[in-house]
């Protein structure tokens, strides 16, 4: 269903029903991924763990391990060498607190006020649906986004570390051995949390983009909340702030590579992400049910 099929319906006559909402979100779905800048962003994240995979390879000594500068980066990286499965944690831990984000505060910071700009909200609102359930439509659509970008990085590391690394049964945090297809199972479970992490910044994104009518500084204004975030918790002084920001816990990660998995940090990330969703996700709520629509 296109965006003219949405707005040619005849308010009149169609009520509001779960077929025409499973259609709403099929066209925003189609939308987004068609679009050539979503394209674009999902090529940049999947080219990193090729740079990542190549450099690790380069900087591999003779003896297998990584030369100079070995000991420092994302976590896992000196793994990576022995088994590329690693790769594949390595390159979510440094596409995470920036890479990742950032395409999706672009998406989601567009959802709304790109609409706007492009004169086509007051067309979609003709539609039955009424603007919870596209607002609703638009976030799934940026979580759908979310779980895509995940996996495209996952993906693209596994395969780079495939083709430049041995692959095989692989030694834990914890110093265990695992084989390979529980480790596989493990990166396809870290791929998942790493993705549920980014529901706050996507509804923050979307909060942002029902302020405004202009898509450009919605994406410019998400993002530089999230950097503004990034340096904040770095900030020492801010120890007793920073486990509110919802990147605090985005790293522990890590945890389900450990034998037996360590919940704690994980737990209270996903509940902070399910925190933010739900201040922001109402306050975008209440913003745009009560917004004059004039584009």
């Amino acid at each position: 269903m296109s965006r003219a099929d949405l707005a040619a319906v005849d308010t009149a006559a169609a009520r509001p029903n779960p077929l025409w909402s499973l259609g709403l979100l099929r066209s925003e779905l189609v939308t987004t991924f068609r679009r050539w800048r979503t394209l674009a962003l999902l090529g940049v994240l999947a080219a990193v763990p090729v740079l990542v995979g190549i450099a690790v390879r380069i900087e591999t000594r003779g003896d297998g391990q990584v030369g100079r500068g070995g000991g420092e980066g994302p976590a896992f990286v000196a793994q990576v060498t022995n088994n590329g499965l690693f790769l594949v944690f390595t390159a979510l831990a440094a596409t995470l607190p920036f890479f990742l984000p950032m395409a999706v505060g672009v998406v989601a910071g567009d959802a709304i006020a790109g609409e706007a700009d492009a004169g086509t909200l007051r067309y979609l609102l003709v539609a039955p649906a009424g603007r919870t359930r596209l607002l609703l439509g638009k976030y799934a659509t940026t979580m759908a986004f979310c779980l895509v970008a995940t996996l495209v990085v996952a993906a693209s590391a596994l395969a780079v570390g495939a083709l430049l690394f041995p692959l095989g049964d692989l030694t834990t945090i914890s110093g265990t051995r695992i084989s390979f297809a529980d480790g596989l199972g493990r990166a396809l479970l870290i791929a998942l949390v790493v993705a549920a992490s980014l529901a706050g910044v996507a509804a923050l994104g979307l909060f942002v983009s029902t302020l405004t009518n202009s898509g450009i500084a919605a994406m410019a204004t998400t993002v530089g909340l999230l950097i503004t975030v990034q340096i904040l918790d770095q900030i020492p002084q801010l120890h007793a702030l920073q486990p509110y920001f919802f990147s605090h816990y985005w790293l522990s990660f890590a945890d389900l590579m450990r034998d037996p998995v360590y919940w704690d940090d994980l737990v209270k990330n996903l509940e902070l992400q399910a925190l933010y969703t739900a201040v922001f996700g109402s306050a975008a709520w209440a913003r745009f049910t009560t917004r004059d629509i004039t584009a």
